[in-house]
């Protein structure tokens, strides 16, 4: 069973979720995607991993220099 809905993420980035009766209890697996523009579609799954890529990837590069930085660390 897959349930698809189109959310805004607030500016504190929390969701309220009710899960509809129909959901059996137990483990679940939840996956965020960023929405694409309006009208935007990809043909290649490849186009849109670049896509996701260039949306995030400030955030990335700041990741990436923090691991980065704690392999200088004398242990």
């Amino acid at each position: 069973m897959t349930i698809t809905q189109t959310v805004e993420i607030p500016a504190n980035r929390r969701l309220n979720i009710d899960v509809p009766p129909e959901v059996p209890t137990g483990p679940v697996v939840i996956t965020f995607t960023p929405a694409l523009s309006p009208g935007k579609t990809f043909e290649k799954s490849e186009e849109r991993d670049i896509e996701l890529f260039k949306l995030h990837s400030e955030r990335l590069n700041r990741e990436a220099l923090d691991v980065l930085s704690y392999q200088n660390l004398d242990v």
